[in-house]
């Protein structure tokens, strides 16, 4: 007959964020209480009318047929097997049937009800279902009651004076039938779906089982009552249909089992897919872990289904987590976290049944700390990692407790859930490596975008700054990445002590930081940025070394008087351009409207740099230099420059780098490359000896395919080799020299110079590694940067770099070059070093082909050289 066992509703504990959950549980909660008092009180109210109606015939025999009644409706109870047809609501078949129809014949009324009463309610509370104790009450009372009223009606239409069986068959089916609209009626009250066709099917088979078990009762009774002799027979036939109940509750178990496995394999895989599919809003979603509102539901569905009083879910992702909790069913008592706790600590991953009466002395105490009898417990292992642990106590609906299909469910759910939880870890790794910075942990550029979308969209005011270390690219070049990583780590470590740990802080590239602030006025912003700044200019302890570090920090602000609510990629691109405004002695800058500008062009230059180059727009310049002291033209430097139809004339340093970045410096160098081997084969054909420098790009250097396409622009031109010069940056050849160090020596292998230009402010700085570096470049020639030339005029220090230069570059036997020779006194004193080659302002500006055609006829007199070539030599 129908029953209901449970809390329908019930929601795991420690589990933030359900409110709407709870609230729909608790309004199910309310409706099933009135529910009850009408079902309690209709109850009541029949079973005294019934009393009143029909007769009571008081008798010594009901002293023990009251007993041996209840005895036979516990003994059904506890026969009986349970079918559940949603959360909370489940349809027992028992053999009440029986001992009801039996006592329509030996007993009255009052006695049956009170035996069925005595009987149901004591199953229930044994069982601990004490929550639907007056419920079930009433439900018992119209049971008995409406069973009662019709085989009274019945015995009254048929005009007999005693019980028929014809009166107790039609009482005996009204109870189940009773018993199921009542149960209907419930799971309309929880609000849980049933199609009709469904109640109507679980009618129906209800009504079945309920037929045969009277007919077997009735039959029992009658064929005893009339030959006493019969009941060993009519005992095998009642244990004959007890064995066809038993083994049709195997199948039936097994189908269920099979149905609650599928379930939960279904909310386990629709967990991972929204968690796998669910946008991240905070840092630490990024990072992934266990979340105890995705397996409250699957904890409730395990514990319904092992008719359990409490599930326990501990759950991690990693062995150095804390182990997430979730319970399903009654509350768990509170245990010391830090006890020693055997139940978790099991070895293996296969299920461990205990019980408070065979356990060992700390199992027992395991045991008694959770307010459980009984225990099935399983870990949840991935390899050899523990990622949680599995507990069901207390079985509800046997009075023998959990068997051994308990046994066997949980431990194939536990594989299921063990699967997922190493999927889910899998899932957390990947999307930790996707958002995080390998280096420092701190969030990378699409991590900070992700954290920082949900802020900026709720809060109005916000400053997104912007950090840039300028020692980054030294340390790395002068002792190398491993150094140079550790001061990022330590910056980053440095921001997150000054910011706090709850701001959202990302490393962006080498030693630029981003940092979101919600719910700082812009007009703090400034005062922020500044105090951020006085914590990373303190010098940065590198081994033995102390580095000195300067940090230019720009911010932009989103508050409510903007005009344009700008996104997180838009407020970095404002702090980016806010930091490349800052200069000596401003480095903190906030973004103003007219620095985009910045950018805009840029953006520009780099969309329009090949129509400029098809229309003529870009030209290559050269200036002149001499050999010392014969002050001979030695050969040219090809500079290019860009005159732009809207932003006038463009420097090098303008245009190049938006070019490169932009993937576009291989077109730029073939062009200057192409129009300098031109000018070189109208010198030969004049009978000049004339070379031309090209400057190279580190991403020339990254180019495998470049020698090849070099060797074949001279052989096109039928130019020789040594009249080609490579100028190349320290930093452009050590940012990357396993690629680029092949490169250099397949050019030196064809005969071009190699020149390193501005030699002293990079690598080589320092002096004792100025040595070594250059004996490892394939190079002919130094060029000592031009700050150093122009200041040793006036400055005695510079003055030594450019003697120690030239000095370096001779025992080498190195060409050197000077650049940026401005005076003459400048050029006396390379002269007396012994510089081999001067350039700069002094000898002549960077000139278009036409004017350096133009000053080579007046500044310089032809002479016949060794070769037979013309030397053109500078005039004075």
């Amino acid at each position: 007959m129908p029953d209901t066992n449970g809390r329908p509703g019930s929601a795991a504990q420690a589990a933030p964020g359900k409110g709407g959950a709870v609230t729909e549980a608790r309004t199910d909660e309310r409706r099933f209480r009135v529910y009850t008092f009408a079902v309690l009180t209709m109850g009541i109210a029949a079973a005294a009318a019934v009393s009143l109606w029909l007769d009571f015939e008081a008798s010594d025999d009901l002293l023990w047929i009251g007993p041996i009644l209840a005895l036979a409706f516990l003994l059904a109870e506890q026969l009986g097997i349970n079918v559940d047809v949603r959360s909370g609501i489940s349809w027992t078949i028992s053999f009440t049937e029986i001992p009801l129809v039996i006592g329509f014949f030996v007993a009255p009324f009052e006695v049956v009800l009170v035996a069925h009463l005595a009987a149901g309610i004591g199953t229930l509370l044994a069982r601990k279902v004490a929550g639907r104790v007056l419920y079930n009450a009433g439900a018992f009372l119209l049971e008995i009651t409406g069973a009662f009223a019709v085989a009274g009606l019945v015995k009254q239409a048929s005009g007999a004076h005693d019980m028929t069986w014809i009166a107790a068959l039609a009482g005996t089916l009204t109870a189940p039938l009773v018993s199921t609209l009542l149960a209907l009626a419930a799971v309309r009250v929880l609000r849980r779906r049933m199609r009709v066709s469904t109640a109507i099917r679980l009618t129906g088979r209800i009504l079945v089982v309920g037929f045969v078990n009277a007919s077997v009762g009735l039959s029992g009774y009658l064929v005893i009552s009339g030959t006493p002799k019969a009941w060993p027979l009519v005992l095998a036939v009642f244990l004959g249909l007890t064995a066809l109940y038993w083994a049709y509750s195997d199948l039936l178990r097994e189908q269920r089992d099979m149905e609650a496995l599928s379930d939960v394999s279904l909310m386990v895989a629709r967990s991972g897919q929204q968690a796998a599919a669910r946008p991240a809003g905070r840092a630490d979603e990024l990072v992934g872990g266990v979340d105890v509102r995705e397996w409250a539901t699957i904890a409730e569905r395990i514990k319904d289904q092992l008719a359990a009083g409490r599930v326990v879910l501990r759950l991690r992702l990693e062995p150095k987590d804390t182990m997430r909790m979730v319970v399903a069913g009654d509350e768990l008592p509170p245990v010391d976290p830090a006890a020693d706790d055997p139940l978790l600590r099991l070895p293996g991953a296969h299920v461990r049944h205990f019980r408070i009466t065979e356990a060992n002395p700390d199992v027992r105490s395991a045991l008694l700390d959770r307010g459980a009898q009984e225990a099935l417990v399983v870990p949840l292992r991935s390899a050899n990692q523990l990622l949680g642990v599995v507990e069901a106590h207390d079985r509800l609906s046997r009075w023998r407790g959990f068997g051994k299909y308990d046994v066997q469910l949980l431990g194939t759910m536990a594989s299921h859930l063990a699967t997922s939880l190493d999927n889910r870890r899998l899932l957390a790794t990947l999307r930790h490596d996707a958002y995080h910075d390998p280096l420092t942990g701190l969030l990378n550029r699409p991590g900070f975008r992700q954290v920082a979308k949900e802020p900026l969209r709720e809060q109005v005011d916000a400053v997104v700054l912007r950090v840039d270390l300028d020692v980054f690219s030294t340390v790395s070049d002068a002792l190398g990445y491993v150094w140079a990583d550790r001061m990022v780590i330590a910056a980053g470590r440095r921001i997150r002590d000054a910011l706090g740990p709850d701001v959202p802080l990302a490393r962006l590239e080498g030693a630029s930081f981003a940092a979101l602030l919600v719910g700082c006025a812009p007009e703090r912003a400034q005062a922020a940025a500044e105090l951020l700044r006085a914590e990373l200019v303190a010098p940065y302890p590198v081994d033995r070394l102390s580095v000195e570090a300067n940090a230019m920090i720009g911010y932009a602000t989103s508050s409510a008087e903007d005009d344009d609510q700008v996104d997180v990629d838009g407020l970095l691109q404002r702090a980016d351009v806010a930091v490349r405004a800052t200069k000596g002695g401003e480095e903190v800058r906030g973004y103003m409207a007219s620095m985009g500008q910045i950018f805009m062009r840029r953006f520009q230059m780099v969309t329009q740099f090949r129509q400029s180059l098809e229309e003529g727009q870009l030209s290559v310049h050269y200036q002149p230099k001499i050999t010392l002291p014969n002050r001979q033209i030695q050969g040219v430097e090809a500079l290019v420059r860009w005159v732009h139809p809207e932003f006038g004339r463009l420097g090098p340093d303008e245009f190049v780098p938006a070019i490169e970045a932009a993937g576009l410096i291989g077109v730029l160098t073939s062009f200057v490359l192409e129009e300098s081997l031109k000018r070189v084969r109208k010198w030969l054909d004049e009978g000049l000896r004339i070379s031309a420098a090209v400057n190279l790009s580190v991403r020339n250097l990254a180019d495998e395919d470049f020698p090849t396409k070099v060797a074949r622009e001279l052989d096109r031109f039928g130019i020789p080799p040594e009249l080609l010069t490579f100028e190349l940056t320290e930093s452009g050849v050590m940012s990357d020299p396993q690629k680029a160090l092949p490169i250099l020596r397949e050019l030196h292998s064809l005969g071009i110079v190699l020149a390193v230009d501005d030699f002293g402010t990079g690598y080589s700085s320092l002096a004792y590694l100025s040595l070594a570096y250059l004996r490892q470049l394939p190079v002919d020639q130094v060029k000592i940067d031009k700050s150093f030339v122009l200041g040793m005029g006036t400055d005695l220090g510079d003055l030594a770099v450019v003697r120690s230069i030239v000095e370096l570059g001779h025992s080498l036997g190195l060409t050197v070059v000077a650049e940026g020779v401005e005076e003459d006194v400048a050029r006396d004193q390379l002269e007396a070093m012994g510089c081999d080659v001067a350039q700069g302002y002094l000898i002549s500006r960077p000139l278009p082909e036409d004017r350096l055609e133009a000053w080579l006829q007046a500044r310089t007199a032809r002479s016949p050289g060794r070769h037979s070539e013309t030397v053109l030599t500078l005039l004075t």
